[in-house]
């Protein structure tokens, strides 16, 4: 005799990192989205879309994350979610837009997918929304973008966000100019990308250094805050601090007035050659999100052009609204 079973209590899993959206919060963000997306487009980036599976020779030319997925093709080629959009329209530009005269503006919505130990706002599976300028270089194009961000974020009524701008370039310099070797240096910007100034302290004591060299390698990327800051970088980081210094000056009062220069910003993707930045909300501990330039990654695809861009999470960017009209109300 078959068994009924009653599945009405049963719970069915999700993956670990993945979530449901209901119909509440999906409205939510598909007005966060549409807002962003108006800014974009007024700003005349066109909406671009590429497969969510790309090959995985290509996403590690690439120079992104590992990928967290990976699945075999019938040919046995092995196929991978991509881990963001920047890989994917590097590519997309190197062959669909091969002689196209740039620059070339492109925006996106999309979900990226990482390995991660999931916990509040850091999914495996995330939406975001974010351009690419391809073929403008710094410090015009660099400011363009942070420009067409604050626009954004000032689109969906975000309020107390800033952007801390730091340079991919400046600390990588500072550690050629001591002759660190790759793997010391390699510790030292692994502690610095965690934020960890005791770890960096602690790696630093283990180089063989005099003392005025690690009391710089220490100070240096603590040098945080406005325009004024920028005079106490000097020596072999004197050309990041000066293309800081450059774009600042290109922004309007609306959004130089949001900037806080960070000179110990370096971000975990492999690309970024120049500036770098994230954006802050006091309503969330984590960044929303964040770019830079990576001038180099287009070279690997085929066409060498200098580019900068921007992606933001718009499941923190839901949490950092709902955190400010909370806080609004009490």
């Amino acid at each position: 005799m078959s068994q009924i079973v009653d599945t009405s209590s049963v719970i069915h899993p999700i993956p670990s990192g993945t979530r449901d959206v209901l119909p509440d919060e999906m409205r939510e963000l598909r007005d966060i989205t549409e807002a962003v997306r108006g800014v974009f487009e007024m700003d005349g980036y066109g909406e671009v879309w590429t497969p969510a599976l790309e090959y995985e020779t290509v996403i590690g030319r690439g120079g992104g994350p590992p990928p967290a997925y990976r699945v075999f093709d019938d040919h046995g080629e092995v196929l991978a979610l991509r881990t963001d959009m920047t890989i994917p329209i590097a590519r997309l530009v190197a062959t669909r837009y091969r002689t196209a005269e740039p620059p070339l503006r492109f925006c996106y919505f999309a979900h990226a997918y990482r390995g991660v130990r999931p916990h509040r706002g850091q999914m495996r599976e995330f939406l975001q929304a974010g351009i690419e300028l391809v073929g403008s270089p710094t410090p015009q194009g660099t400011a363009e973008v942070l420009t067409v961000l604050c626009h954004a974020l000032t689109a969906t009524g975000l309020r107390g966000y800033s952007i801390g701008l730091g340079d991919a370039s400046l600390y990588r310099t500072l550690l050629r100019s001591l002759d660190i070797p790759g793997a010391a240096g390699d510790r030292l910007l692994a502690a610095l990308g965690g934020r960890d100034f005791v770890a960096l302290e602690s790696e630093i004591g283990r180089l063989d250094l005099d003392d005025a060299d690690a009391q710089l390698l220490l100070s240096v990327p603590q040098i945080r805050g406005g325009p004024e800051v920028l005079s106490a970088a000097e020596g072999p980081v004197a050309d990041a601090v000066d293309g800081l210094r450059r774009v600042h000056d290109l922004l309007a009062p609306d959004v130089a007035d949001r900037v806080i220069f960070d000179l110990g910003l370096i971000r975990d993707l492999g690309y970024y050659t120049g500036a770098v930045f994230e954006v802050y909300d006091p309503a969330l501990g984590e960044p929303l999100g964040g770019g830079g330039r990576y001038d180099d990654l287009l070279g690997r695809f085929g066409r060498e052009l200098p580019a900068v861009g921007f992606a933001l999470g718009i499941d923190r960017l839901h949490i950092a609204l709902t955190g400010e009209e909370k806080g609004a109300g009490t």
